[in-house]
C-alpha cells in the first residue's frame, strides 16, 4: 500500500534515541549525529520520502557510510570547503551535490562550518519512474554513486525546501511534490544501468509500451485483467507475472497508483469539480474518490488542492 503524502511530524530527539525514523533512516542520523552534526529539522514526508537539515561544525572529525539501506541525496547549502571523500580529489561548496546509493560504503572528513540537506528515499522509489520517465524496466537502472556534483536545477530545488516551512500540512505537502521533482530531475540525469545481473522474464519493450500507452488512455473507464492480458496478446496468468516483473508491481497497485496521479495533476492544475476529477479518474463517485485519496494521502483532495495552489 503506498504511504501518505502526508505524515505528522518527527521528534527528532526521540526518533534518534529510539530507532523510530523511517525504513532505517537512524543509521544515517546516528552516524551524523556521533559525528559532531546537529539535526536542526526532520520532517518524514511520504511517499517513503523524508528530509533532513543539518549543521556541523567541527575541526576535523571522521565519518563512515556503511551500506545505509536507502538512498541519500545531499546538497551543501553553505560551507563544506574543507569537507572531503576518500579517494576523491575534491573539497564539497555551496550548491554541490552528493549522490549515495543504499548499497554504498564511504569515508569522509569534514573540517569547519558546513550547512546542508539531505533527501532519504528507497531504492524501490527511484526506480520505479523508470517506467513513466525513461521507458525503462526499473530492474534496469540504479543510482549513480557520485561525489560533488553539479545540476543548477536540483541544487535550486533544495534551496527552496530550505526556505519552506515542514511543520505544518501544507508545508509537508509542498515540500513532497518538490522532492518528487527533484528525483524526477536524478533519474534523468544521475542514473545508471545495471550490469550485475542478467534479467529474465518480462513483458517486450514494444509490449511494455502499449500496454502503458492503454492504461493511460483508458484510466477514466474499469480495467480488468483481462482487458490488459488481451492487450499484451497473453493469458491472464502469464500477463500478471510478466507485467509485476516489469513494472515492479501487480496490474491492480499500477493502475490505482495511475489514477491517483492523475487526479494530483488536475487538483494542481485545474479547477474541476471533485465529481469530474473523480470521473476523469475512472472513480465511481466523488466519494469514493475521496476515500481513495485521503486514505492513500493522508488528506482530502480540497485540502490538496488548496495546498498546491496556494489558496
Amino acid at each position: 500500500m503506498s504511504s501518505p503524502l502526508y505524515a505528522p511530524p518527527v521528534d527528532d530527539a526521540a526518533a534518534l534515541a529510539g530507532g523510530a525514523m523511517p525504513f532505517g533512516l537512524q543509521s544515517v542520523c546516528r552516524t551524523l549525529a556521533e559525528a559532531n552534526a546537529t539535526l536542526e529539522r526532520f520532517a518524514w514526508l511520504g511517499d517513503h520520502l523524508a528530509i533532513a537539515e543539518w549543521t556541523r561544525i567541527t575541526d576535523e572529525s571522521e565519518t563512515i557510510y556503511e551500506r545505509p539501506g536507502h538512498h541519500t541525496l545531499s546538497c551543501y547549502l553553505d560551507g563544506g570547503y574543507r569537507t572531503e571523500r576518500e579517494r576523491v580529489p575534491r573539497y564539497g561548496a555551496p550548491s554541490l551535490l552528493c549522490a549515495l546509493p543504499g548499497d554504498h560504503e564511504s569515508r569522509w572528513w569534514v573540517r569547519g562550518e558546513m550547512h546542508f540537506i539531505h533527501l532519504y528515499f528507497l531504492p524501490e522509489h527511484f526506480t520505479q519512474r523508470a517506467i513513466r520517465e525513461l521507458d525503462r524496466e526499473p530492474r534496469e537502472l540504479k543510482l549513480a554513486d557520485r561525489t560533488y556534483f553539479e545540476d543548477a536545477r536540483v541544487a535550486a530545488q533544495f534551496r527552496a525546501l530550505a526556505l519552506e516551512r515542514w511543520d505544518d500540512a501544507d508545508g509537508r505537502l509542498r515540500v513532497n511534490e518538490a522532492a518528487h521533482d527533484v528525483l524526477s530531475l536524478l533519474l534523468r540525469g544521475q542514473s545508471t544501468t545495471r550490469s550485475d545481473v542478467p534479467f529474465r522474464g518480462g513483458l517486450a519493450p514494444a509490449v511494455r509500451r502499449r500496454v502503458r500507452d492503454y492504461i493511460d488512455s483508458y484510466l477514466s473507464q474499469p480495467l480488468t485483467l483481462g482487458e490488459l492480458a488481451n492487450v499484451a496478446a497473453l493469458s491472464e496468468y502469464h500477463f500478471s507475472r510478466m507485467f509485476r516483473l516489469s513494472f515492479g508491481r501487480a496490474p491492480h497497485a499500477w493502475v490505482a497508483e495511475q489514477r491517483l496521479a492523475r487526479a494530483r495533476l488536475l487538483l494542481r492544475t485545474t479547477a474541476l469539480p471533485l465529481a469530474q476529477v473523480a470521473a476523469e479518474c475512472g472513480y465511481a463517485n466523488a466519494g469514493h474518490f475521496s476515500h481513495r485519496f485521503r486514505d492513500t494521502h493522508g488528506t482530502t483532495p480540497n485540502a490538496y488542492r488548496r495546498a498546491m495552489q496556494g489558496g
